[in-house]
């Protein structure tokens, strides 16, 4: 199986360089390797938008091995636009956003719901955009069903914010087939991130 060495590419260039492959090797499964996870996260996603089945291995000195498997050719492609999958973020910044709840404040959930919602949508206005968001427990509703919340975070994601959904959580609430954004993770990659994160920052 090929393999599409583009470590040390910035953004967009691995996800260029999988379209390019991609659409020269019709049907052909392949890898990508890359070495951060804004990167890895943008193949990812650009492989899911055209209907491949995707997954991703970390490999030796913390670079990512994605491997590509063209699926239904007929499938919706949607429109490429080569800066959606560019990289707005400072590595230096390193500031991570956590969401642990589905509500934001104490008195009425419901308030507390479009509090939430409102906070998301804020995000993108405040400078330095986080290197990522992390959801979990009720948090994970933000990414799971149609809310104001959902779009903001679609938004977040095609600046290079990786987004990360708690996966037991998920399974909890029923929603492991529901995520529409970012990409589902574990408790190990959660606590390693915000150990390892310049500032975490959470509205409760």
């Amino acid at each position: 199986m090929k393999t599409l060495d583009c470590k040390g590419l910035n953004c967009p260039k691995p996800v260029l360089e999988t379209k390019a492959y991609l659409e020269e090797h019709v049907g052909e499964p392949f890898s990508v390797i890359v070495d951060n996870e804004a990167s890895r996260e943008n193949v990812l996603r650009f492989g899911r938008s055209q209907g491949c089945v995707v997954s991703v291995e970390t490999a030796a000195g913390g670079s990512f091995v994605i491997s590509i498997h063209p699926g239904d050719v007929t499938a919706a492609k949607g429109n490429f636009r080569a800066e959606d999958y560019d990289c707005a973020i400072s590595a230096s910044s390193n500031l991570v956003y956590i969401i642990s709840s589905d509500s934001m404040g104490r008195g009425s959930d419901e308030l507390g719901w479009g509090l939430l919602q409102t906070y998301i949508s804020v995000i993108e206005k405040v400078d330095p955009l986080p290197s990522h968001i992390i959801l979990y427990n009720g948090g994970v509703k933000l990414a799971a069903t149609d809310n104001k919340g959902l779009e903001a975070l679609q938004d977040l994601e095609k600046k290079g914010v990786i987004v990360w959904s708690c996966g037991t959580c998920l399974e909890f609430f029923h929603l492991e087939e529901e995520c529409k954004v970012g990409t589902i993770t574990n408790m190990y990659d959660i606590m390693n991130t915000m150990a390892t994160a310049g500032k975490v920052v959470s509205p409760f």
